[in-house]
């Protein structure tokens, strides 16, 4: 049996969530029955290195991914792939309108958002009318499953539900690094991260943090972006002494591993891989109640809780209350382990692969 190609389509520039499930995949499915090809629309920002040798990588070197998707074409045209994945939304909805020009190609599409909640700009809704040209959809968690049926109309034989998957071995290696975190030990630390964006709730956060100015509570926030100033001009009015913006970091695994909570605060999520990572670290979770599989990872009062964050008053209470109890490390990543580990999940995507 000849081994089955497969291009993975990323717009690289960044080193996200998607990108890492991506790299995780393209690293672990079976050499045997598969030769994968990264395709980056731009690899600045993309640690290739990461990536195992006999990957073959394509940068396009182009910044706008609508500027890509002509290349894109041309590529598939030329190379006659058996497999073409998306492996971000955007990306793959572009393509969508194109998929029937390639009749002997089965075109796959990972979607990375509650659509209806993320896309906003009318011309991207607008290609998901052709969605359903996808021979298959991985949605990440029910919600995003259901929002796609419900709102875009996307056949429901086309989706498969796929969580995420965690690569225990690099999270091992990594959370044993020695940095200097800067934590304080006289305080119990707290830490989140995400992109500095509106949709991560770090405003609200700041909310729940003027509530705790009085405890021997501080908290850490790894990441940069847009809402970056105004977020600190929120610290600066509130007079948040509390609150620590660390910006990127190499090695996140690190702070989460020694923080005594993490706290995901989004207003909404995919399937959020850095609530997988916390628990994959050891380390206790309280979530948002919003959207994205976010009850499909707490297991509640094992590995987190979830609790809606509008509550400003309720969730600090929350976070007082988590940080006075003793929760079991062991239980805390067997629970994460037991469902997410990357062995796991990459028989998911190979049965996909193998049957389509």
């Amino acid at each position: 049996m000849s081994k089955k190609s497969i291009y993975f389509l990323l717009p690289g520039l960044t080193f996200g969530g998607a990108e890492r499930v991506i790299s995780i995949l393209a690293n672990e499915i079976d050499r045997a029955k598969f030769e994968p090809t990264i395709v980056l629309f731009n690899k600045k920002g993309f640690p290739v290195d990461q990536l195992k040798s006999d990957i073959n990588v394509i940068d396009f070197r182009i910044d706008r991914i609508r500027f890509a998707i002509f290349r894109v074409l041309k590529l598939i045209f030329n190379k006659q792939p058996d497999i073409v994945f998306g492996g971000w939304g955007e990306v793959s909805v572009l393509l969508a309108p194109f998929i029937k020009l390639f009749p002997k190609i089965k075109f796959i599409a990972r979607e990375t958002n509650v659509v209806s909640e993320h896309v906003t700009r009318k011309e991207i809704l607008f290609f998901y009318r052709f969605y359903n040209n996808f021979h298959q959809i991985i949605a990440q968690s029910d919600d995003m499953k259901n929002d796609l049926i419900q709102n875009f109309r996307i056949s429901e034989n086309r989706i498969v539900k796929i969580n995420n998957p965690v690569d225990f071995d690099l999270i091992n290696q990594m959370k044993s690094q020695t940095i200097n975190l800067g934590f304080d030990k006289s305080y119990k630390n707290i830490v989140a991260i995400g992109n500095l964006s509106p949709r991560k709730g770090f405003d609200l956060l700041l909310n729940v943090m003027n509530d705790l100015k009085e405890e021997n509570i501080k908290l850490t926030i790894l990441g940069d972006g847009a809402f970056k100033e105004e977020l600190l001009q929120q610290k600066e009015t509130l007079n948040l002494d509390n609150v620590i913006f660390k910006g990127n970091v190499p090695n996140p695994f690190v702070y989460l591993k020694e923080a005594d909570l993490f706290i995901l605060s989004s207003r909404y999520e995919g399937f959020p891989n850095v609530l997988l990572e916390a628990g994959a670290c050891g380390t206790y979770s309280l979530a948002n109640n919003c959207q994205g599989g976010i009850n499909e990872i707490i297991q509640n009062k094992i590995n987190g809780e979830i609790y809606s964050i509008e509550d400003t008053k309720g969730f600090a209470e929350k976070i007082k209350t988590i940080l006075t109890e003793n929760h079991s490390s062991e239980d805390i990543i067997n629970s994460i382990h037991s469902r997410f580990s990357k062995e796991i999940i990459i028989k998911k995507y190979e049965t996909i692969f193998e049957s389509i």
